[in-house]
C-alpha cells in the first residue's frame, strides 16, 4: 500500500505560543514527527500542513513536505483535524496528480514514538485488513462520572485489583499518538476513524499529549530516553 503522513501544526496556538516550533531536547517540537515519519519505509511521503510561514520554513530544514500552505479556513480555533487531511489528500491528487492509498494522521504534540512503532502500526494495520487505526495505552484508573449523582464505571462494591483485570476487559484510552486511515474511508465518512477499526497499543511514556509547559518539561524526559 501507499502512504503518506499528514502533520498538521497550526500557527495559532495559544496554551503555548508557539507550541509546535518550541525548542524540546534541542529541536523544534514538530521536528520529532517529521524525522520519526521519514524514518519509516512504508511511508511515502511526509507532508506538513500549516497557515505558519515560520512552521513551512522549519518543517522544510528538517526535510517535511510543504507543498501548499493551508488556507485560513482551516486554520481556526474550531477547525477539526478531518478537513485538514482531507484538505491535503484532495489537493495533491488535484495539483500533483498524486494519490495515496492510506493517510497516516502524526500530532506534533504527541512526539515520543519509539523507534519502529510507525512501521508497527502500519503492519497491524494491514494484517488486521483495518479500513482505519488508532493508537491507544492501557488506562489504569477507575473512572466515575455525574458529580451530583455519582457514578462509577466500574464494580466498586466489588473492586478489582489492577493485575486481576483480563486483557480484554481492559480500558484502553486513545492517546492521540497514530491514526491510520484508509483514504476512500475519510472521504466518504468525513472522518479519521471508520470501517474496521483496528486499536494499536502503546506505552505509556508515548502517550502524553503536550497541552502546556509542564507537559513540555515531562515529555523532554521521555525523548532523552529515546535517544540513549
Amino acid at each position: 500500500m501507499n502512504y503518506v503522513a499528514v502533520i498538521p501544526a497550526r500557527g495559532g496556538s495559544k496554551g503555548v505560543p508557539n507550541k509546535n516550533i518550541r525548542l524540546i531536547d534541542g529541536k523544534p517540537l514538530i521536528a520529532w514527527s517529521i524525522e520519526q515519519a521519514l524514518e519509516c519505509e512504508e511511508i511515502d511521503r511526509v507532508i506538513v500542513s500549516t497557515d505558519s510561514e515560520e512552521i513551512a520554513q522549519i518543517a522544510k530544514q528538517y526535510d517535511g513536505e510543504v507543498p501548499f500552505m493551508r488556507p485560513g479556513y482551516l486554520a481556526e480555533d474550531t477547525t477539526a483535524t478531518e478537513p485538514v487531511l482531507i484538505h491535503a489528500v484532495e489537493w495533491l491528487e488535484q495539483n500533483e496528480n498524486y494519490s495515496t492509498d492510506a493517510v497516516v494522521l502524526l500530532q506534533p504534540t504527541s512526539p515520543v514514538r519509539k523507534t519502529g512503532r510507525l512501521s508497527q502500526g502500519i503492519q497491524q494495520f494491514e494484517s488486521e485488513k483495518a479500513d482505519s487505526l488508532l493508537s491507544v495505552c492501557e488506562n489504569h484508573h477507575f473512572f466515575w462520572v455525574n458529580k451530583e449523582e455519582p457514578e462509577a464505571l466500574y464494580n466498586y462494591k466489588n473492586r478489582p485489583r489492577r493485575q486481576d483485570i483480563q486483557p480484554e476487559d481492559r480500558w484502553c484510552r486513545e492517546n492521540g499518538s497514530i491514526y491510520i486511515t484508509n483514504k476512500e474511508v475519510l472521504l466518504n465518512n468525513k472522518n479519521r476513524l471508520g470501517g474496521n477499526i483496528s486499536m494499536f497499543l502503546m506505552d505509556e511514556e508515548e502517550s502524553w499529549e503536550i497541552d502546556s509547559l509542564t507537559d513540555f518539561k515531562i515529555v523532554e524526559i521521555f525523548l532523552k530516553e529515546l535517544e540513549r
